[in-house]
């Protein structure tokens, strides 16, 4: 490898390490990933992205590790990204995705990257999603995004997966949990883990019938697949079903589907980014106080922002729309 060229060079050679920097870089908000990436942009959108998200302790890992080995004995490459609890005393990730999948580390065809949750929500899916980016423009022909758990900020990092795999298993009450939590509504396929387990008959038969009240109108009908990856069993019905999934997206315009993800993802990252800016330094943070101190209400300084906030917006919409003419 050429040591001068630059990390997208070397990350389209093949370049492992490379391919490792980047994702620090995206994960530390390095401000010179944004042109490492744009310069390999060309290459991404050829992997298909398989989210895994469900309840801590519904066997994400185990069903990651072992839908990774049927793929790789299909031939296909695999990247994974694996977002782990952060230590409460470090804020490192614990790594204990790292270890269940122990026996993928030593393959080739396989990448796998941990990275820690740090309590983070909107950087964690701005991460997370350039991450997988980088797999795909490296070559990875499948990529998995593993989440640590259920909440906003998984549902923030799904907006990077072409296919949502929502992961259950029985005797702790998921089928309500799910509901609650929303689960049902970001899921295109539905897996029953641990479906040797007594109480997986029933799991099953609430979340058709969920499925098929909340779901009528939907082109996609969401699939509850059983599996048990800790004995290797279903898996290969869930890759099935992801498939499936992918051959409806296509037939239906996958543009058009991945464009409304990444524009999910410009909102998030805009938003957080706006906040970020706003209330660091530099921002309006004592000009508020100084207001608040003045007798000002909350609510009329924060439309006073809205409106100057606006102001500016309406400034950035005519030149962008005479550079469309």
């Amino acid at each position: 490898m050429n040591a001068a060229a630059s990390l997208s060079e070397r990350l389209l050679q093949g370049d492992r390490a490379a391919l490792a920097r980047l994702i620090t870089w995206a994960e530390n908000a390095d401000p010179r990933f944004a042109r490492e990436l744009a310069a390999v942009w060309s290459r991404v959108g050829r992997a298909w992205r398989i989210g895994i998200t469900g309840p801590p302790g519904a066997g994400k890992s185990t069903l990651v590790n072992e839908a990774a080995r049927l793929l790789r004995k299909e031939g296909k490459t695999v990247g994974i990204v694996a977002v782990d609890p952060s230590s409460p005393f470090t804020g490192g990730a614990l790594l204990g995705d790292r270890i269940r999948m122990d026996e993928r580390t030593l393959d080739p065809g396989v990448f796998i990257r941990s990275m820690a949750s740090r309590g983070s929500h909107g950087g964690l899916s701005r991460a997370s999603a350039s991450a997988c980016d980088v797999l795909d423009a490296f070559g990875f022909e499948r990529v998995l995004l593993e989440t640590v758990g259920v909440g906003q900020a998984e549902y923030d990092v799904l907006d990077a997966a072409d296919t949502v795999v929502v992961v259950l298993c029985p005797g702790a009450g998921d089928s309500i949990q799910a509901m609650k939590a929303g689960l049902l509504e970001v899921a295109d396929v539905l897996v029953v883990n641990k479906s040797d387990q007594p109480g997986a008959d029933r799991l099953i038969n609430d979340l058709v019938e969920a499925t098929h009240v909340r779901f009528t109108k939907r082109e996609w009908h969401v699939p509850v697949v059983a599996a048990s990856a800790g004995t290797q069993s279903g898996v290969d019905g869930v890759l099935e079903a992801v498939e499936q999934h992918r051959a409806h997206l296509e037939a239906k315009g996958l543009d058009a589907a991945r464009r409304a993800k990444r524009l999910e993802q410009v909102r998030h990252a805009v938003s957080e980014s706006l906040t970020d800016a706003l209330w660091g330094a530099g921002g309006v943070r004592e000009r508020v106080a100084r207001e608040l101190t003045a007798g000002a209400s909350p609510h009329a300084i924060s439309a006073a922002l809205l409106s100057e906030l606006l102001a500016c917006v309406q400034g950035l919409r005519a030149p962008a729309a005479n550079q469309g003419r």
